[in-house]
């Protein structure tokens, strides 16, 4: 009876130190699992803040690069050919072959000039000179597109040549027929060999500026030329200037949005003389 009576004891002594090593166990599971969820948790938190970084820089490179429309002309026609020699002979009478201008890059900018000198012996002479410039503008991403770069030039060719040095009775006119549009200066330059008479015609087509210079004089006691009809020959040189611009690129022209714009060759305006600077130096070299 003793001994049966300390194996009732024992047992319940033993379930209960088995029932406590199982909650111990179970106890000190607990905090494995949740250090273990922590750190699931912890991890996918990093990953949730990666992907989104990574979404985020997608969506940046995917954003589509600025674009301008492309400019409608690509190149220049040959400068000393974009008057014909009709058109020459009546201006320039006699003049030699036209002096093309220096330029680094022909495509963009583009000039010729031509003189003439009418000996009328004891009666004086008559002097002419013309000149044809171009200069065109590629569409870039920065600066905007061709042919609003042409229409800014185009401006400035304008105020520059009714601002020149020098000029008397400056007289300002649109010209129709001309490009896009155009317009012609002109008036009175004093020297000591006579008075000159300048007209300067400035006219935008797309994205290229003609411009065209032409004055003339009676030297030595020979009579002023008519200004009037001066007026009408420069706008004649212009119009065929102009004509020579689109003949050049043909079917090239019109380009449309979905053209790359060529690489930025902006062409640099001080390369380009001015109507003022060119009219003001030639009939003083030539007298």
């Amino acid at each position: 009876m003793q001994l049966r009576a300390q194996r009732d004891q024992r047992d319940p002594q033993a379930k209960r130190a088995k029932r406590l090593t199982r909650v111990l166990v179970g106890a000190a599971a607990v905090p494995v699992m949740l250090v273990a969820a922590g750190c699931s948790s912890d991890s996918g938190s990093d990953d949730g803040k990666d992907k989104a970084a990574e979404e985020s820089a997608a969506s940046k490179s995917a954003s589509p690069s600025p674009t301008v429309q492309a400019a409608a002309f690509r190149k220049l026609p040959e400068p000393c050919s974009a008057v014909t020699k009709k058109t020459l002979d009546d201006l320039v009478p006699k003049a030699d072959s036209g002096k093309e201008g220096s330029s680094n890059d022909t495509a963009m900018r583009a000039s010729c000039s031509w003189d003439s000198l009418d000996d009328n012996g004891v009666k004086g002479s008559q002097f002419r000179w013309l000149s044809v410039s171009m200069l065109r503008f590629e569409s870039d991403v920065t600066r905007g597109e061709g042919d609003k770069l042409a229409a800014d030039y185009y401006q400035k060719q304008l105020k520059d040549a009714q601002g020149a040095e020098g000029a008397k009775s400056v007289k300002t006119a649109p010209v129709s027929g001309t490009g896009d549009e155009a317009s012609v200066v002109r008036y009175d330059l004093k020297k000591k060999e006579g008075t000159f008479k300048q007209q300067t015609v400035v006219a935008r087509v797309e994205n290229v500026v003609v411009t065209v210079d032409f004055n003339g004089a009676g030297l030595a006691g020979d009579k002023t030329p008519d200004a009037d009809d001066l007026v009408k020959d420069a706008q004649k040189a212009a119009k065929e200037a102009v004509a020579a611009v689109t003949k050049a690129n043909g079917s090239a022209a019109g380009g449309t949005s979905s053209d790359a714009p060529s690489p930025s060759k902006a062409p640099s305006e001080e390369s380009s003389k001015s109507a003022s600077e060119s009219s003001s130096k030639a009939p003083a070299k030539d007298s």
